[in-house]
């Protein structure tokens, strides 16, 4: 287990402590490392794919599950999540909930299924790969300083004021064709996290990835967009267009993407790739259910709160417990 001691909120010390002991009782031997710096847990992670290990939980948020998941892709290791971080949109999609206890049950389950992954310019990503304005709100969130919603949302309404859509060419294997685009968000999964759903009929089974097109349209149009991520009505505006391809090539400007959430820099030309049931990772044993808009967004919101409430009320009683005990 690979944790992350700055990702998220939740407090990581009784977390880990329960997932240990729930882990070995269902017959795991559990190691765990924190990591010390950038990058450090995909040199853990590719360590332990080395050394034989049959799986790798990644404990913290989308950084931490991309370099974990880097290191062992393409092994027999299999990736666990423990959703700490601030989006955890691969988490979403695999465990269909943020919910400790959920991601737990099904690490314990042990019914690992093979998915798929995707590359830009031979860098992996799991759940999201972006250009335009998304990477441009990335960037803006790692120097805010401050995790969650809030902060996300805030950088993204600063941005948006400001914001300038680009010339893009999209080169798939049945076409080629020039568009200026507000953003180019290419998705192995459905969202990018906090339930925004970027390409709700994503699957990470299909061998496919969904790039999904915002032409730059108006005010009020891209103002929808934002909304329909959230309801997951998104592929009902007139300025969005899929394209569901297994690869590709994207020319625009040198500058700023993201992956999987992080701020990287890529050069003109960018190829995407999808790479096959190429991993293993823990699923939820039922299976992700047929998305439907609103209803879907509604069931995962509503799932996330009553997370936090009973992590909380959890959380009082224990402290009422010791303070009992002194």
């Amino acid at each position: 287990m690979i944790v992350n001691p700055i990702s998220g909120i939740l407090p990581k010390r009784e977390i880990i402590a329960t997932a240990h002991h729930r882990l070995e009782a269902a017959g795991y031997e559990v190691e765990t490392r924190a990591t010390e710096r950038a990058g450090h847990a995909l040199e853990l992670a590719r360590e332990a794919a080395e050394r034989g290990y049959y799986a790798v939980v990644a404990a913290g948020g989308d950084g931490t599950v991309n370099e974990v998941a880097s290191g062992i892709a393409g092994s027999d290791t299999v990736l666990g999540i423990m959703p700490l971080g601030s989006g955890n949109g691969l988490a979403r999609h695999v465990i269909l909930s943020i919910d400790i206890d959920r991601a737990i049950d099904v690490i314990a389950a042990d019914r690992p299924k093979r998915c798929d992954y995707g590359t830009a310019n031979g860098r992996p990503f799991f759940c999201t790969f972006g250009m335009g304005f998304d990477a441009e709100v990335s960037r803006k969130f790692s120097s805010a300083g401050r995790r969650g919603l809030i902060s996300y949302l805030q950088s993204a309404f600063k941005v948006y004021l400001k914001y300038k859509s680009e010339e893009y060419e999209i080169s798939t294997p049945e076409s080629t064709f020039k568009v200026k685009a507000f953003l180019v968000a290419v998705c192995n999964a459905s969202q990018y996290g906090n339930n925004a759903f970027i390409a709700p009929s994503a699957s990470i089974h299909d061998g496919l990835l969904d790039i999904t097109v915002i032409h730059s349209g108006d005010p009020f149009t891209r103002a929808m967009v934002g909304v329909e991520l959230f309801t997951g009505r998104i592929n009902s505006n007139i300025i969005i267009q899929t394209i569901r391809t297994p690869r590709a090539i994207i020319r625009k400007l040198p500058g700023t993407v993201h992956i999987d959430g992080d701020v990287a820099e890529m050069p003109e030309r960018v190829e995407v790739t999808c790479h096959p049931s190429s991993i293993s990772i823990f699923c939820d044993p039922k299976g992700k259910k047929r998305f439907r808009p609103i209803l879907t967004p509604i069931r995962s919101l509503n799932t996330d709160i009553r997370f936090f409430i009973r992590f909380l009320f959890k959380r009082i009683l224990r402290r009422e417990k010791n303070e009992n005990i002194k």
